[in-house]
């Protein structure tokens, strides 16, 4: 955690988390500042790292992506190099959209999507299961989204917006 952050800079990531292009006026207004203090709070909050970048969500299924898929995968070798270039490699994946290094008995969890059932084999077969170091993979595949977020929560135990 950033040390120095106010109930302000919380204000303004839980702002800009909700709508990243509303213009600094429209953000100044929200959290109760004047325009130049806000813009430098912002630039400070970049600076800082705590806002790494703005983009837009889009809706996968309407680019013709229904499909995600989740696939545990367990590496032959838990060894700093062997995820190294495992990281290396499914980074080209463009069908992989995060990859977290886990505990428990698998390894790497993978979130991929996919155009079809067919699609992800293909994926699997002539991309994932092609790069070395693998000892096996399971895959589970998503019905539907319950529940997904972009926007973090409040601080716990300090102050919320």
């Amino acid at each position: 955690m950033v040390k120095n952050m106010d109930s302000l800079d919380v204000k303004i990531i839980s702002a800009l988390q909700r709508d990243g292009r509303m213009t600094m006026a429209e953000l100044s207004e929200e959290v109760g500042l004047s325009p130049t203090p806000c813009a430098r709070r912002v630039a400070n909050l970049e600076k800082a790292g705590v806002i790494v970048g703005y983009g837009a969500r889009v809706d996968q299924s309407k680019l013709g992506l229904p499909v995600t898929i989740f696939v545990a995968v367990e590496l032959e070798r838990q060894s700093r190099d062997a995820l190294l270039k495992f990281e290396a490699a499914v980074r080209q994946f463009d069908q992989v959209m995060e990859c977290y290094l886990m505990t428990g008995t698998r390894d790497i969890l993978l979130r991929v999507v996919a155009a079809s059932l067919s699609d992800f084999d293909d994926f699997l077969e002539k991309r994932l299961m092609c790069v070395p170091g693998i000892r096996n993979t399971r895959s589970s595949f998503t019905l539907r989204t319950m529940v997904q977020r972009s926007a973090l929560p409040g601080r716990r135990g300090g102050t919320n917006p």
